[in-house]
């Protein structure tokens, strides 16, 4: 596979379907680097690895660690960093945050949750060399501010704002747009709206690719599934499985064999 830049992501709108793996250690990044268009290190983690019920605990300090095994393990890949709750809360901060992103890890961009709001903000990184993949629709760092996870884009109004989001993000200068959680019919019309790639996590098939959150889409995360997670593979099953014949095993004998032995 050749090798993904801002410019390939941006050629791929209305052309190819762009694929997005979450990532959060070099093991899996080495795993997904050869199918994946972009690795994102999401603050989802916090959820799916750290028993949290949303994103809002991740620190910047975390992100930056699990971004710097990512880019070990696919080293080759283009890493987002999911900028977490408080850091990008003003301009500086900001700033401040993304300079050491790039200055301790390899991630080629950071992503930033929010539209017309954080428009400043994304300005203001864009015009100091960081790139910036945007985030709207349902924003997982609201969720306590806006009593829960919910889809978006129901209505018209509702519609509008997040088409007028998207057009926000990109004048701002982000390089392609993550839109999570919209109404499919919806998320074609705000996809039609702009000139940059969108990437839909729940958002329909009418959007320029798809991401998935690993555990997710391996069946390893059981607490629920979203309606638009597909499970390729029954993992938390074949996990429980692994370990009881680990267990019966190692209390029968049988491990150790001689040939495990030195």
């Amino acid at each position: 596979m050749n090798k993904t830049t801002i410019l390939t992501i941006k050629a791929a709108k209305n052309r190819q379907k762009l694929t997005v793996f979450t990532a959060y250690d070099a093991l899996f990044a080495r795993l997904f680097a050869d199918s994946a268009d972009m690795l994102l290190v999401g603050d989802s983690l916090a959820m799916s690895f750290g028993g949290e019920s949303d994103t809002l605990s991740t620190t910047i300090d975390e992100m930056i660690y699990h971004t710097k095994a990512v880019c070990k393990g696919a080293p080759e890949s283009f890493v987002i960093l999911d900028m977490p709750f408080g850091s990008f809360a003003t301009e500086e901060i900001a700033l401040h945050n993304a300079l050491r992103v790039y200055r301790e890890t390899k991630a080629s961009a950071v992503k930033i949750e929010g539209g017309e709001a954080q428009v400043k903000i994304v300005q203001r990184l864009t015009q100091n060399g960081i790139a910036v993949l945007g985030h709207i629709g349902l924003l997982p760092q609201h969720a306590r501010a806006s009593g829960g996870f919910r889809v978006q884009g129901k209505d018209e109004e509702g519609a509008q704002q997040i088409v007028k989001d998207a057009k926000a993000i990109e004048a701002a200068g982000a390089f392609a747009i993550v839109l999570e959680g919209v109404k499919a019919n919806a998320a074609g019309e705000i996809t039609r709206s702009v000139g940059i790639p969108v990437i839909g996590i729940g958002a329909g098939r009418d959007v320029d690719g798809q991401v998935l959150v690993w555990s997710d889409m391996l069946g390893f995360f059981e607490a629920f599934k979203p309606k638009f997670v597909r499970r390729y593979f029954d993992g938390a099953a074949m996990a429980r499985d692994v370990a009881a014949r680990f267990a019966a095993d190692v209390q029968s004998g049988a491990f150790p064999s001689e040939e495990e032995q030195y």
